[in-house]
């Protein structure tokens, strides 16, 4: 039982490191698409051209919501990083509080 718990654990970690080995690929594609910067405060209007402009990328990729969500605060600048960045913390703690 042990064992499998090992090789289960084993596994798992060789499937992180190839997924991270397939990151910088996908980064290098997505940036090829010339993908808009985001990087203004409050702006509905310019995030919703942002937003649409992001989606068309990601639909011609076929990326998977978690590549997206990487892909897109990747190209969040200045103060739309900086909202980014505290969003995600706070969204990271519910989920840390929700299943721990």
């Amino acid at each position: 039982m042990a064992q499998e718990a090992v090789s289960r654990t084993a596994d798992r970690v060789a499937q992180e490191a190839r997924r991270g080995g397939e990151d910088e690929p996908r980064l290098e594609r997505f940036m090829n698409n010339k993908p808009p910067i985001f990087k203004d405060g409050y702006d509905p209007d310019g995030a919703q051209t942002w937003l649409e402009g992001i989606e068309r990328i990601f639909g011609a990729m076929r990326c998977l919501d978690e590549h997206k969500v990487l892909l897109g605060g990747y190209v969040l600048h200045d103060e739309a990083d900086h909202w980014w960045g505290n969003a995600n913390q706070r969204l990271n703690l519910k989920v840390e509080n929700i299943s721990g």
